[in-house]
């Protein structure tokens, strides 16, 4: 229907709900006799543990039960999965250990798990936590991973005395070499992408609750991927059968990949749940905890090389990286080093390219995917050392890029590392967002930022990224007798609008009105199979899924609407929400369809009776979406703030469903990137205390931080999935890392700096324009 069509800015179903408070989130849900779940956590970054005296702390009033390492062990209970597949330098398998819910003998960063006390009450849990008494015998750590590389360092791992977890190398090594013996010039750079924290508006949640009576587990949790989440837990840490684990996650307050890992709390509170007889146990993580629990993102270390001819030419990159892993190695831990480098191209012929990926341990919290999970990381690095070969052979920024970018008729193109990008205009990109941020007249808007005594820069990026790579993702459309539907989809809404824009595909397709549609996800007994959210796979996959499904009911619809009008299907026409038999004033609604649906004697001979259907789309391939973010700043020498005065974004993510969705979409990933590059920052002093473990310390972006944003779409659809779609939630991160530092390098440029390394602090910027001799 027109105004709820594919295309249209629809507005979100979800909104009123929450902003009126409706939202249901884990720490809303009570159930009868809820007992409450405190973890103890580690002080010290790396220390053995001699002795846990636990009997005081199990004898104060309310504690049900204090359990530990040693208790874990003994539950016949399987460990956390860990990450597999990588290899290291020598061709052996990537290192990996044994991670149990909780430590026994040694803790590895500081907030580890110790012990887990479950009380009455939430306080009362603390207070026990409180009492236990541990022996700790302090050893040293190493928090950076390019010093826990280094002959004597700590070993995080005692059987693994060199730290390195893995190593992974791509693209051609020969080639590269070749190509940068015979380069005119050669422009270097070491990057350095600090570690930040999700730092999400819902911190996580769970309660576990094990019922006797079905020898049945259900968890409420905080997660993105309910399906694969009930498979991890079932199999390797339950080892029950996936039938007797229900996984619910309902409205989650942000995730951005953080909570797509499986954390130590679920199967702790699923355990604690079993001892204590069956009453439901919830752990809720308050903010100063989630600093100390929380995997956190990004952190690594690049050397970064581009080789070019006399004309500006790309002929190859070189990229080796360092990066910091932390101390556990958990399933997702290694892939934002890996999955993503092929972002390195970028959107540029650069022949040859070759990358070595170090993954090196830790006595730090493991990383883990964040926004974008490598793509702004390989964004920002080929970004970067563009705009400093601008800077070295004196040539615009933009035309550099100009130059290099891949024609829309090379197109698909395979680059030489990894990708092949199916579909986009990469040069148009840039031309339509230079004119959109008057680029021409940046200069005349810098000489009379100089008269106010201001710095004013510009910066460009130009982006590629990979989505929705090939998987799995369901949905199923259930009709009901009053003509109204229920949408059920198996990837996980955590804010981005699913609801509405699953409802729009519905909608669009059956003729009906989002009021009749409910929509329901993250529930393993509702929906049969399911995937989940990430890698801007929700649009593209799920989307595709609830198309199909809808399809398939239009299908069955039109011959039950034949049928009931004695019409040919083939005359049969239909058209918001109305089949009609072509040339007559006959029709029927779909809502009348679906009536007639349910009642054997108005369906054609052999049909099944109901409307429903299921559907299972299965992407081949991934997407691409790309797009140049602009950004304009000044800063003020004095005191080195930086005020972001424009910015402006081309962006293609194939078919746009919704546009006011995408720019939410759009604008929430530029204000992580932005918050990234200029104030966010996790550090740890050397002995492993986190110093940066409150929103005292960790700077977080305000909305007076950022300026108007103009979105504007240049879509190129994609032919890997029926709707034409590429995924947009993280795409906003990808441009804003590099677009915004290269903005304020370039406001920098004319004191002579030319590169420094995130955060972009007032700080920072203030001592580099001092020594830099401070005059605008």
């Amino acid at each position: 229907m027109g105004e709820y069509a594919l295309g249209q800015s629809v507005p979100r179903s979800e909104d009123p709900r929450l902003l009126t408070g409706g939202g249901w989130y884990v720490d809303d849900l009570r159930l009868p006799h809820m007992a409450h779940g405190c973890v103890l956590r580690s002080p010290y970054a790396h220390a053995k543990i001699n002795h846990i005296e636990t009997r005081a702390a199990a004898q104060m009033p309310g504690v049900l039960a204090v359990l530990t390492g040693a208790d874990w062990a003994a539950s016949g209970l399987g460990d956390m999965p860990l990450g597999s597949g990588r290899k290291r330098r020598d061709g052996s398998p990537m290192f990996t250990h044994p991670f149990p819910a909780l430590v026994r003998d040694r803790v590895r960063r500081v907030g580890d798990y110790v012990a887990f006390v479950v009380a009455e009450t939430a306080a009362a849990a603390r207070d026990a936590s409180e009492a236990i008494e541990v022996d700790y015998e302090p050893l040293p750590a190493v928090v950076s991973a390019e010093e826990a590389m280094k002959p004597g360092a700590p070993a995080v791992w005692d059987d693994c005395p060199d730290n390195v977890c893995f190593v992974h190398e791509a693209g051609d090594r020969a080639a590269t070499d070749a190509a940068f013996a015979a380069a005119s010039h050669v422009v270097r750079r070491r990057l350095v992408i600090n570690r930040v924290t999700a730092a999400t508006m819902e911190p996580r949640g769970c309660v576990g609750h094990y019922d006797p009576r079905e020898d049945r587990y259900t968890i409420y949790t905080t997660g993105q991927n309910v399906h694969p989440y009930r498979s991890s837990v079932a199999n390797r840490v339950l080892k029950v059968p996936e039938t007797k684990l229900r996984v619910v996650s309902g409205d989650i307050g942000g995730s951005f990949g953080m909570k797509a890992n499986l954390y130590n709390e679920v199967p702790l509170t699923l355990w604690a749940s079993r001892v204590i007889g069956g009453y439901p146990v919830r752990w809720t993580c308050e903010r100063s905890e989630a600093f100390l629990a929380d995997n956190m993102g990004r952190d690594n270390v690049t050397e970064a090389e581009l080789a070019l001819d006399n004309d500006g030419k790309f002929l190859a990159l070189r990229v080796r990286t360092i990066g910091n892993l932390g101390c556990y190695i958990t399933a997702t831990t290694s892939n934002p080093l890996v999955m993503n480098i092929g972002g390195l191209a970028g959107v540029y012929v650069i022949p040859a390219i070759h990358v070595d990926v170090t993954g090196v341990m830790t006595n730090v919290h493991p990383t883990c995917p964040y926004r974008g999970a490598g793509r702004p990381e390989s964004s920002y690095v080929i970004e970067r050392i563009i705009d400093l070969a601008a800077d070295t052979l004196g040539i615009d920024p933009a035309d550099l890029r100009r130059r290099n970018a891949i024609p829309p008729e090379a197109l698909p193109y395979k680059t030489a590392l990894t990708f092949t990008l199916d579909s986009g205009e990469f040069a148009r990109n840039l031309d339509l967002a230079l004119e959109m941020a008057d680029y021409a007249g940046f200069e005349r808007r810098r000489a009379a930022a100089r008269k106010r005594g201001r710095l004013r820069g510009i910066g460009i990026s130009n982006t590629v990224e990979r989505a929705a790579s090939p998987g799995l993702e369901g949905a199923e459309v259930r009709f009901d007798r009053s003509g109204t539907a229920q949408l059920i989809v198996g990837s996980v809404t955590s804010g981005q609008g699913h609801e509405t824009v699953f409802k729009q595909i519905v909608c669009d397709a059956l003729g009906l009105r989002p009021e009749q549609v409910h929509y329901i996800w993250g529930d393993t007994d509702k929906l049969a199979f399911g995937q989940g959210t990430g890698g801007s796979r929700s649009s593209a996959l799920g989307g595709s899924a609830v198309h199909l499904a809808a399809q398939k009911i239009l299908d069955k619809a039109k011959r039950i609407a034949a049928h009931v009008l004695e019409a040919a299907v083939e005359d049969v026409e239909f058209a918001d929400g109305t089949f009609r038999v072509a040339g007559t004033d006959r029709s029927i609604t779909m809502a009348q369809v679906a009536r007639a649906a349910v009642d054997p004697t108005r369906l054609p001979p052999d049909t099944e009776p109901g409307l429903l259907a299921t559907a299972v789309f299965a992407s081949k391939a991934a997407n691409f979406p790309n797009g140049c973010h602009i950004c304009e700043l000044e800063i003020d020498p004095e005191t080195g703030a930086v005020e972001v005065v424009g910015y402006n974004v081309v962006d293609d993510v194939g078919t746009v469903m919704n546009p006011m969705l995408l720019k939410g979409q759009i604008h929430g990933g530029i204000a992580q990137g932005l918050g990234q590059v200029l104030m966010e920052d996790i550090a740890y002093d050397s002995d492993g205390q986190l110093v940066t473990g409150s929103f005292m310390d960790y700077a977080m972006p305000r909305a007076d931080d950022i300026c108007f944003i103009e979105v504007k779409s240049n879509p190129v659809p994609t032919k890997s999935n029926p709707l034409g779609v590429k995924g947009a939630g993280e795409a906003g991160t990808v441009g804003a890392l590099p677009a915004v530092t290269n903005a304020v390098i370039d406001a920098l440029s004319p004191l002579g700096i030319r590169h420094i390394d995130m955060p972009l602090t007032p700080e920072k910027l203030w001592r580099a324009i001092c020594a830099a001799g401070g005059t605008a």
